[in-house]
């Protein structure tokens, strides 16, 4: 997906695949909470973030509802995903969505990732899904 901004692509090298990836961020027991979804974390080696979510069917009965929730989290990441530290994180729904508006599920994420600690802050307002 060309963006037409360098940088801002989502690649699949950008991403938590592996179940073991997961297990050793969740392992990591670092975590920060919002109002939707909670931030785990972990210091990685490599140049760049990594993230992974996931949404429990619990939460959000219906897929089309859960891939929502997946693409406003990846679009928040791949937007602020320069300024982020080196981390594997790992993004989980924990309060069901509901009512909820995209605007307070996208401004949820990026409150999150800015308080990331190593975060360098960004002057750009950002997306609203």
């Amino acid at each position: 997906m060309d963006t037409g901004q360098p940088g801002q692509e989502f690649y699949r090298a950008y991403r938590l695949l592996k179940t073991d990836e997961f297990s050793s961020v969740f392992a990591f027991r670092r975590s920060l909470r919002g109002r939707f979804y909670t931030l785990y974390y972990r210091p990685n080696e490599l140049d760049t973030a990594r993230l992974g979510v996931t949404v429990a069917k619990k939460l959000v009965k219906r897929a089309n509802g859960r891939n929502l929730v997946r693409r406003i989290v990846r679009e928040v990441f791949r937007r602020q995903r320069e300024c982020l530290p080196s981390c594997d994180l790992v993004i989980r729904l924990h309060a069901p969505t509901g009512t909820a508006r995209r605007a307070e599920l996208n401004m949820d994420v990026r409150q999150l990732l800015g308080r990331l600690p190593g975060n360098q802050e960004r002057t750009d307002p950002g997306i609203f899904i």
